[in-house]
């Protein structure tokens, strides 16, 4: 492994167009904080910096939702998203901005070099436009109907109700946010970076130089590079965001994906005279810590940025979490389905390690993973309260009972086999947790802190110190048996300082306390100190204990609950959403009714529908869309390709051999670059499940439906 003298770690920038929920730190945050405090631990020379990402279409869309200036905005959730960091124990060396005038010059002279050097390619294309707002439209401007599962509100980069890719193309009845016009192609002139000139470069660089990255990680580059990189803008037409650095690039601006990353070095530059040190020399170790839906811009977008600009390194790693789930469904902020970090640290004062701890015990390392109040209170009540906080609060009990509150000698010439296996695993859990962390499976790592106190339970409870006492009172133990207690609360004192140590990086707050009562200062936390025995001097007068951890009720819980699904919104068509109490009235008025009819037709209408009998001969899913199957159909004379949306309600397997019923004449579309070529009847039952719609026998495929 190479060796650095100095790491930069970088946490993914959040737009300023709200505040931060549980998944945001669970996704990159926490783990960042994580890794940075250990470093600090280790004494080694480390940055870490953060910031928030104030420019790009999501700031401007809230400014119109808000009726506010996205000035406004910026300035509003920058100041709530920093505060929610500090309450979180989110330690950055830096939060910084890219509203600042030094990360704006920055940027502009990153791209400035890159043009100078004839990297961009100028063209032209044809973009969509709004003729009544005379502006040109970026994709989340434009909003229509879901081809995937008929939301009329959906985005044209994505639904957020079905969460398929879209593209303004493929969206039925598109029509402008800001004026509600159907928008209009025409032509614009921007800078594009010519990715494909560096796959080759970084085909090497990561498929052959970082197969130790996770395999999420590695395995979105290896699909990205296999499909081949294309030329993409760095540029966009708009009036809020970074100008670009051109004289004929009037109301141009530079596409946030290419400024925000650059608001890394920025920020560094901001924190710090040496910027350069931790940007520009080879033995600097850079790590970016993102969630999964970063991970092509960090990983192949910015690196070739860099590349190109020549004065860089590049990261060493970039471990990237999955999605948190929340109660069982997407977290989602346009339905208000997330739990808020400035609300948790009203609701649960003096639980931030609380959250820090549920949160990286559960983390979405490998996988999406599901975030329930049900087993936050089980974590904190079983594992914290219980296992954690009741060795060191049993500890200082009995020293205090059994030991006048002071640490007591170890009398090496008794130790017995109990004491010898604590004092291995004591001595062991340092290389553990270490390599576990430098490895980035803080999950595992905690286990292993949490493991070690959870066998200090067990010590004491196999040695039963308190069973030496004749009649209950300390004064009539007898000198043989005071050895033995000594040794065991000797042992389990030095325990609970190495604990400290260990559950300093993911609960900081708690190892204060934990100092606190034994009384030394914050330097016994150094990485050197731990897997020792002599940290607390023998005769140290201790303090009382106190609880680290009080149990969560399940009142508390309950109230959280309701309150999750109080606040949700639904989308709605005809007035935009749907609150809780509107989804009540309407369910309790159409109980037991049927879906509506939609308006009368006539017989030539219907008689237009070519239905016909198919078998579905293959199916399979559609990459990155994970609501389509690509469907191979038998229609008897042919075999067609189908596209459809019914991924989560039936595996590929289960469909096989399947007959449907197909509308043959439908015009083919596009989807996800698969052209489809019909559409297959389905009836969904009121809770929302698809059923297919089929003949009762077996029947010839082609047969016609009339």
């Amino acid at each position: 492994m190479k060796d650095y003298n100095r790491i930069l770690v970088t946490a993914a920038l959040p737009y300023a167009n709200g505040p931060v929920h549980i998944g945001h730190l669970a996704g990159c945050y926490l783990p960042a904080d994580i890794y940075v405090r250990y470093q600090r631990a280790q004494k080694r020379d480390v940055k870490f910096i953060g910031g928030s990402d104030e420019h790009g279409v999501p700031i401007t869309i809230r400014a119109m939702k808000e009726g506010i200036t996205p000035q406004q905005v910026v300035d509003k959730y920058h100041a709530m998203i920093k505060e929610s960091f500090e309450e979180m124990g989110i330690s950055f060396d830096i939060y910084s901005r890219t509203s600042h005038a030094i990360h704006h010059q920055t940027a502009s002279d990153f791209f400035r070099k890159l043009y100078d050097d004839g990297l961009f390619e100028e063209k032209e294309t044809e973009q969509y436009y709004d003729e009544k707002a005379k502006t040109f439209l970026a994709d989340r401007y434009i909003v229509g109907t879901c081809p995937i599962c008929g939301n009329p509100n959906a985005y044209g980069d994505q639904c957020e109700r079905c969460g398929s890719s879209l593209s303004p193309e493929i969206l039925v009845n598109p029509r402008s946010t800001l004026s509600d016009a159907v928008p209009v192609k025409r032509k614009t002139k921007h800078w594009y970076f010519p990715l494909q000139q560096y796959e080759n470069w970084l085909k090497e660089w990561i498929l052959e130089g970082h197969k130790e990255w996770k395999n999420n990680v590695y395995g979105q580059c290896k699909s990205w590079l296999d499909n081949g990189l294309q030329s993409r803008a760095m540029t966009r037409d708009s009036n809020w965001g970074i100008k670009v650095p051109l004289p004929d690039a009037e109301g141009k601006v530079l596409y946030v994906w290419f400024d925000a990353p650059i608001g890394y070095i920025s920020a560094t530059k901001e924190l710090t005279e040496q910027w350069a040190d931790y940007w520009c020399k080879e033995d600097t170790k850079l790590v970016h810590f993102i969630g999964k839906d970063n991970i092509v811009f960090h990983c192949i977008i910015f690196p070739a940025m860099l590349k190109a600009h020549g004065k860089f390194v590049l990261p060493d790693n970039v471990p990237a979490n999955e999605f948190l789930n929340i109660e069982g469904d997407k977290v989602s902020t346009s339905r208000n389905w997330a739990v808020w970090v400035h609300d948790y640290v009203k609701d649960f004062p003096g639980c931030v390690d609380t959250l820090r701890y549920v949160l990286c015990a559960n983390a979405p390392e490998t996988k999406d993973n599901d975030f329930t109040w049900k087993e936050f209170q089980e974590r904190n009540n079983s594992e914290l309260v219980a296992i954690f906080g009741n060795f060191v609060n049993r500890t200082f009990v009995l020293m205090h009972k059994l030991c006048n509150g002071k640490v007591p000698p170890l009398h090496n010439e008794i130790l017995d086999d109990f004491d010898k296996s604590l004092i291995e695993e004591i001595g062991s859990s340092k290389d553990k947790v270490e390599s576990l962390i430098e490895q980035y499976k803080f999950r595992e790592a905690l286990f292993e802190v949490i493991d070690l106190s959870r066998k200090g339970n067990k010590y004491l409870q196999d040695k039963e110190p308190w069973k030496k006492v004749p009649g209950g009172e300390a004064k009539s133990i007898s000198p043989e048996d005071q050895k033995q207690i000594d040794n065991c609360l000797h042992l389990c004192l030095q325990l609970t300082a190495n604990l400290a140590i260990l559950i300093n990086p993911f609960l900081p707050t708690t190892a204060r306390k934990m100092l606190h009562l034994m009384k030394v200062v914050d330097k016994m936390l150094e990485w050197s100190n731990a897997g020792k025995l002599k940290l607390l001097s023998v005769g140290y007068s201790l303090r009382p204990p106190e609880l680290l951890f009080r149990k969560i009720e399940d009142t508390e819980i309950t109230a959280q609950v309701e309150k999750l699904k109080a606040g949700l919104i639904v989308p709605n068509a005809e007035n935009g959403s749907k609150t809780p109490a509107m989804q009540t009235a309407e369910k309790e008025e159409n109980e037991n009714k049927a879906a509506p009819e939609k308006s009368q037709i006539q017989y030539d209408d219907f008689a237009k529908l070519d239905l016909r009998v198919g078998t579905i001969l293959s199916a399979e899913k559609v990459e990155k869309a994970d609501k389509l199957l690509k469907l191979q159909i038998d229609m008897g004379s042919e075999k067609r390709t189908v596209v459809s949306g019914i991924a989560l309600h039936f595996k590929p397997e289960e469909i096989l051999g399947r007959q449907v019923i197909v509308v043959a004449n439908l015009a083919p579309r596009k989807m996800r670059g698969i052209e489809s070529n019909g559409m297959i009847l389905m009836a969904e039952d009121k809770e929302g499940k698809l059923i297919f719609v089929h003949p009762q026998e077996q029947i010839e495929p082609g047969s016609k439906v009339s």
